[in-house]
């Protein structure tokens, strides 16, 4: 290596904004069990929120159809007309989102993407976003690859871990930007009230912020839990609230990596295909005639996979409340389960926290994630997922309560106890 190569290689580390993020605790753990179980272990993946369930037949076949047509080559930027009409209509009739036109609908490599995409086009240097503390990690993430500064609001156990708007309103500065909300919210599960909402929004408007409303989790809602979507509350802001949602969840199609967003914004409808075509250039082109057989087809399974996320919600929360030191939050949509740890629960493990614990676990072959992954103030929390098949769910919770109880003497038995409904 030359002298001038040898240079710029010790500068670049110390150059790229890259450098300000991490992995990802949530990333490390997955790898580690995935490791183990290739090594022949038994693991329990608790901690990615990954539906196990199969694509429904008439979106397998619409995959398998759309390769053997050879709908294998580029396809318009933005996604392919079909797709964009029929989401068009899904977000009028399912989710009261009045459009213009399907050129407002922006197809994304999943809902990760569009946030990407959305922060870039969004954020100066230096703007800021509120966001709930906790939150999915990847949130703060793309809000600083875009050079934009996250400011959290710390949610509370004691407010059902709702996002309070007078917390919101105490965070805002003269560099807010916009204000970022996810229901059903990952990781606590919590589901923001049509109140909230209606708060959130008048101070968005007043102070004519941009809203971000990440609603990936809109299909995985129980009862008495209803989506509400904050666009169609504010008609008159529509071209200040940018909605984003996924295929991953509602229909098992995480691997295919397929998402949208919303947006009537000028400025954001001329910037939105530069990042597009920058980053990806058109969404994979089978996903998008599979998503698009997924929304217009029979639509049974959503329900038919949220009663068989409730039998599992319900098993391994059952499971956590039963251990001494251990305080699960009920969610009410999406499919994780955050609890609150006692010191009382360190000391009987001889862990120093929560990343201890999680670490334990991990050893042991059960997957979780640490509340330290997902903000600044939730260090003595932890995430469990019960997106993996409901078998895996009974025995990862009676594996927790033989690990975390111990001799403390919980009767806890969710195998024997639970009839294991048919899979999907």
């Amino acid at each position: 290596m030359n002298s001038s190569l040898s240079s710029l290689a010790r500068v670049l580390p110390h150059a790229n904004i890259l450098d300000s993020l991490s992995l990802g605790k949530i990333v490390q753990i997955r790898e580690r069990l995935l490791k183990a179980q290739a090594a022949g272990r038994k693991v329990y993946r608790l901690e990615s929120g990954d539906p196990n369930f199969s694509l429904a037949p008439h979106v397998l076949l619409a995959l398998q159809t759309a390769a053997a047509q050879g709908k294998t080559h580029y396809i318009p930027n933005s996604g392919i007309p079909e797709l964009r009409q029929a989401l068009k209509e899904k977000l009028e009739r399912k989710n009261g989102i009045v459009l213009p036109s399907r050129e407002n609908v922006f197809v994304t490599n999943g809902a990760m993407h569009a946030l990407n995409v959305t922060f870039l086009s969004m954020l100066s240097e230096g703007d800021e976003v509120i966001v709930p503390d906790p939150m999915w990690t990847e949130v703060v993430e793309n809000i600083k690859l875009a050079r934009g500064v996250p400011v959290g609001v710390p949610l509370r156990a004691a407010a059902a871990f709702q996002y309070l708007p007078g917390d919101i309103e105490r965070r805002l500065t003269p560099r807010t930007r916009a204000i970022f909300l996810n229901t059903p919210h990952n990781p606590t599960g919590a589901v923001l009230t049509r109140d909230t909402l209606l708060e959130i929004g008048r101070i968005a408007k007043e102070r004519g912020l941009f809203i971000v409303s990440d609603e990936a989790y809109e299909d995985v809602i129980y009862a008495p839990g209803t989506h509400v979507s904050i666009a169609s509350l504010f008609p008159e802001y529509a071209d200040r609230i940018v909605s984003i949602f996924s295929f991953s969840k509602s229909y098992a199609m995480s691997g295919l990596r397929t998402g949208y967003l919303v947006t009537t914004h000028e400025t954001l409808m001329d910037r939105l295909p530069k990042a597009l075509r920058c980053t990806i250039n058109g969404v994979n082109s089978v996903a998008q005639w599979t998503a698009l057989a997924a929304l217009t087809g029979d639509q049974s399974q959503l329900s038919d996979m949220r009663v068989e996320y409730e039998i599992r919600r319900d098993i391994l929360h059952g499971a956590l409340a039963s251990i001494p030191g251990m305080r699960p939050f009920r969610p009410q949509g999406g499919f994780f389960i955050w609890a609150e740890i006692e010191p009382r629960l360190y000391e009987h493990l001889g862990v120093r926290d929560a990343d201890g614990l999680s670490a334990f676990l991990a050893e042991r072959g059960i997957g979780s994630a640490p509340g330290d992954a997902f903000g600044e103030t939730c260090a003595d929390a932890i995430r469990f997922a019960f997106s993996c098949e409901t078998k895996m769910v009974c025995e990862g919770a009676a594996a927790l309560v033989s690990l975390l109880a111990g001799s403390d003497g919980c009767l806890y038995r969710p195998i024997q106890n639970t009839t294991m409904p048919a899979q999907l």
